[in-house]
């Protein structure tokens, strides 16, 4: 089959991450919408707000003052899904089998300034983000307990997010998630076998394809992956074979900044609204082991699907068999690459 007739008819494809499948079915893109739309968030927010729980000088729902902090700020979790003082403990009853769980949950701020999302701030603010990541990774990896460190970020109120305020999460764990597990599988299994890294050859041919690629400078490339599952889902990839993020030098720092930045200010540029995405930055596992086949990348996840209001939904075929998507990840490159890397709102007209 040619990749020209994946594009015409229903077809699946292959995650080499994860080792999962995705259906795909282009014929479906015609198809009218009568569903759910969305409300559109605002986009007119204070700069502080004195009812938000994250902004300069505000007290918590926990009850804890946050410090006038200038740019970027992290703490622990008021209300953390994991707890770090948790015994370890196993629960078996015939089939039934749990598992204690002990870790922790940091919030990190990305700016004081409560009006604004990661496309609306200077790249060398982004950096300041991109630095206080690599310190919590480094930092929570090195506790004896802790076995990875998902730093993550829901954007918007469809994804979940409880607060409008910029900010982000880290959870870090005793045990190592699924999903990355998956991920270290593959990647092993390919460097055991080629002595290369699974991800830097992957990257490899997409650029010499450039079909799914919709931006790239000196150190990253952002791209629709092969098997993405989520409408205008992004991955962020390193050309250098990184294992984790505390591997960048200056340079580099600067250009994933400067990347994300891109990335979600085409987002926002492609309905005109605050786009929601939940986004992760995967990396090897911070059990002790060297992990010399991962190559960390930065995932994009956004539920919007035909405008700022219509969203996809996962549900029936694809909580009970296989993810499934409409439009194509070549489409949607194509439409993503087009969009300028300057913010609607600074647009002429806005």
């Amino acid at each position: 089959m040619s990749e020209s007739r994946l594009n015409q008819i229903p077809h699946r494809r292959y995650n080499i991450l994860t080792g999962e499948w995705v259906l795909v079915s282009p014929h479906r893109t015609k198809r009218p919408w009568q569903g759910k739309k969305e409300k559109l968030p605002t986009l007119d927010k204070p700069s502080h707000d004195r009812e938000c729980y994250l902004c300069p000088g505000n007290v918590r729902a926990g009850g804890q003052a946050n410090p006038d902090y200038k740019d970027v700020f992290s703490f622990v979790n008021d209300f953390s899904a994991l707890l770090s003082d948790t015994s370890m403990e196993v629960y078996k009853d015939g089939l039934l089998l749990g598992k204690s769980e002990a870790g922790i949950c940091k919030v990190v701020c990305f700016s004081p300034d409560h009006s604004l999302t990661l496309p609306q701030m200077e790249v060398s603010a982004i950096e300041k983000v991109v630095t206080l990541w690599q310190k919590e990774y480094l930092e929570l990896g090195k506790m004896n307990f802790i076995d990875h460190v998902q730093i993550f970020e829901n954007k918007g109120a469809i994804m979940g997010c409880s607060n409008p305020h910029p900010h982000g999460q880290i959870w870090a764990q005793s045990s190592i998630p699924q999903e990355v597990g998956k991920k270290t599988i593959h990647q092993k299994e390919y460097w055991e076998k080629n002595q290369r890294s699974l991800l830097g050859d992957y990257l490899e041919q997409e650029l010499e394809l450039d079909q799914r690629i919709v931006a790239e400078n000196g150190h990253f490339v952002a791209l629709v992956p092969y098997w993405a599952v989520w409408p205008y889902e992004m991955m962020i990839v390193p050309r250098k074979h990184h294992q984790d993020i505390s591997q960048m030098d200056g340079k580099e720092k600067r250009d994933f900044a400067g990347m994300i930045k891109i990335v979600t200010t085409k987002y926002d540029n492609l309905f005109e609204t605050s786009f929601p995405y939940s986004s992760g930055i995967h990396q090897r596992p911070t059990d002790g082991g060297k992990h010399a086949e991962w190559h960390f990348h930065m995932s994009f996840y956004p539920p919007l699907l035909r405008s700022a209001t219509v969203k996809k939904f996962m549900v029936g075929y694809e909580m009970f068999a296989d993810p499934q998507r409409d439009i194509t990840a070549e489409q949607a490159a194509r439409t993503l690459a087009q969009l300028p890397t300057e913010h609607y709102t600074k647009m002429d007209g806005h």
